[in-house]
């Protein structure tokens, strides 16, 4: 696994990091909940992982928190976020500043806030 500088780890303990992962300079793991990274996944630059919100509908503004998971070879693009609840499926792409508030299939392309699948992910190889 490689971590590059300046990634911030709220709660190491209820992080979970696979073979071969990748995690970008300026990275923001705001861990409330469990983290899980499945190998040879990428998280780039400045992507932020946040696993709590809070819920406006309330006048207790109480604090919701779920899990993610970024299953083995998914990639997620610079200045990304992906929200509480996400699974980012095998090999799915969230592109470059986008936001994943739902699950994201495997073997996708996604884009856009909120992110939506724009085509499949062929890897050759």
């Amino acid at each position: 696994m490689v971590i590059k500088p300046r990634v911030e780890i709220k709660y190491p303990w209820k992080l979970t990091i696979g073979d071969y992962a990748w995690i970008g300079e300026y990275v923001w793991i705001d861990n409330l909940d469990q983290v899980s990274i499945g190998d040879h996944a990428c998280i780039s630059q400045a992507a932020l992982l946040l696993t709590g919100n809070h819920n406006y509908k309330k006048s207790s503004f109480d604090l919701m928190i779920k899990p993610i998971v970024i299953e083995e070879g998914a990639w997620i693009g610079a200045k990304a976020v992906v929200a509480q609840g996400v699974t980012v499926g095998t090999h799915a792409l969230l592109t470059v500043g986008s936001v994943a508030s739902k699950n994201l299939e495997p073997f996708t392309v996604n884009r856009g806030n909120p992110a939506v699948k724009v085509k499949d992910r062929n890897i050759e190889g």
